[in-house]
């Protein structure tokens, strides 16, 4: 059960920044804006791992020998991705004129939020977000029908947790702000490497023995 919950936590950072620059950016933004927003993160993040269980049992006679390499190669692309994501944002952030040496009282990595805090009180805007940000879940829910492990369960909590998360980080958004947001995406993106080599060293383990 733990790792089910780190990997909801880690699948529900990319939600959780989009809501941390929500929450920057849109001053506007009502409680009932970020609840129906956080609602549709979490439904997406249930459907999508149910999704690639689904499509994983249909081929895993096929790749079954196979299978925990597989699992291990999906969660260390989605891991390594987000760490990615995360530095690069960061590098962007020290390169900008003057990032170091604003004399604004506005933080100076509010401005990247323009582009991914698109407007989520538009609900075909949502929508987009929510299944751009739950892909992720597809390939996890695809590594776990080739480990012949159950997908409600999971899925149930991957769904709860982000919902949760994603209604933390509107509110975070407002106090924080974006150098929580990076470091919650590397340290998701962490999680997700380290339970992949679990998983292949659990599978390495078996077959010695």
């Amino acid at each position: 059960m733990l790792s089910i919950v780190l990997i909801a936590l880690s699948l529900s950072m990319d939600a959780f920044a989009v809501s941390v620059c929500s929450g920057i950016a849109i001053r506007e933004l009502r409680c009932f804006h970020a609840v129906r927003a956080s609602l549709f993160f979490g439904i997406f993040q249930f459907i999508m791992p149910v999704a690639g269980w689904f499509l994983g049992k249909t081929f895993t006679a096929y790749i079954q020998a196979v299978d925990h390499w597989i699992a291990f190669g999906l969660l260390a692309f989605i891991g390594g991705k987000m760490i990615r994501e995360a530095g690069q944002e960061t590098a962007r952030e020290a390169r900008k004129p003057g990032a170091a040496t604003s004399g604004t009282s506005e933080p100076a990595s509010r401005e990247p939020c323009g582009k991914r805090a698109a407007d989520i009180r538009n609900l075909r805007v949502l929508l987009t977000l929510a299944a751009a940000t739950s892909i992720d879940a597809l390939a996890v829910g695809l590594s776990f029908s080739l480990l012949n492990q159950g997908i409600w369960a999971p899925a149930a909590v991957i769904g709860g947790v982000t919902f949760a998360v994603c209604l933390t980080g509107f509110e975070f958004g407002r106090r924080i702000g974006l150098a929580l947001e990076r470091g919650a995406q590397m340290l998701g993106g962490l999680i997700l490497i380290g339970i992949g080599i679990r998983i292949l060293l659990e599978h390495l383990g078996a077959f010695g023995n």
